[in-house]
């Protein structure tokens, strides 16, 4: 039974004289996770979202991370199980599906 506890990704893209970071904080708490994202383009103001999930919502939750372990995984062996769909984010932070 894997489960994320926290989970924290970063991008810096540098375009000239327009860098962009990105950050996205996943944290995991009693009543389910905590997800926060940052944005900064150039010398903008920083931008901050948060979304929360409950529990029930991210039953089988599929950070990127743990995608990545499971890719890896199924090459190896060769296959994938038919309808294999579990919860994940997407780059926004909203709760959408994955399939492989």
């Amino acid at each position: 039974q894997l489960e994320t506890l926290e989970q924290e990704e970063q991008e810096r893209l540098e375009l000239r004289a327009h860098p962009v970071e990105k950050r996205t904080h996943m944290v995991s708490h009693q009543h389910g996770m905590t997800i926060t994202k940052t944005l900064r383009e150039g010398e903008a103001e920083l931008q901050c979202w948060s979304f929360s999930y409950g529990r029930d919502e991210l039953q089988g939750l599929m950070p990127e991370g743990a995608s990545l372990l499971l890719l890896r995984v199924l090459a190896c062996r060769w296959a994938v199980p038919p309808g294999l769909v579990f919860p994940a984010i997407d780059t926004e932070g909203h709760l959408c599906t994955s399939s492989y």
